[in-house]
């Protein structure tokens, strides 16, 4: 798949076969996380793959947009390191270029994915930070939902012209 076709064709995929991803296809995944432009190249972020079903299902209980976890199978929690991105800003700017390398790989594998924020829904944070025994330094920023998917959605072509301004609003 061509780099501009694949940014094109990206949709989240909530519905999936129940088949794990294989471990080549996490690698590639990941990889691409680590490859994504951060501030001052810090690279903040840290990564928790997560496989356990209960850890899943725990997970599906609290985030009301996270049902389809456990059917993905497979979900990298994206945080980031506060000790080597102190500024809030940058480290969820840097961390969401991570989830994006992320669901861009994933859809180049022809896999499904899907982006569940996390950060800065409080509930969220707290529960995950407890579930996971994070750091009080590691803050999750996201979580990359991935598995195989059972169909395609449609391509939306979401360009609007009139959000586009020159030179000043």
């Amino acid at each position: 798949m061509e780099l501009i076709e694949g940014i094109m064709t990206r949709r989240s995929i909530r519905h999936f076969t129940g088949e794990l991803i294989s471990d080549e296809q996490l690698d590639t995944i990941l990889r691409a996380g680590f490859q994504a432009p951060s501030a001052h190249n810090y690279q903040p972020w840290e990564f928790i793959v997560l496989r356990d079903k209960e850890k899943l299902k725990t997970i599906k209980d609290f985030h009301r947009h996270a049902k389809m976890i456990d059917s993905a199978g497979t979900a990298i929690v994206v945080c980031g390191d506060n000790k080597k991105q102190d500024n809030r800003g940058l480290l969820v700017a840097d961390t969401s270029a991570a989830i994006q390398n992320m669901l861009l790989a994933a859809h180049g594998l022809g896999l499904g994915a899907v982006w569940c924020g996390i950060y800065d829904i409080k509930d969220y944070v707290l529960n995950l930070s407890s579930l996971l025994n994070l750091p009080e330094h590691i803050l999750p920023v996201g979580i990359v939902v991935v598995g195989n998917k059972i169909k395609d959605r449609s391509i939306q072509d979401r360009y609007d012209k009139n959000k586009i301004h020159y030179d000043s609003w």
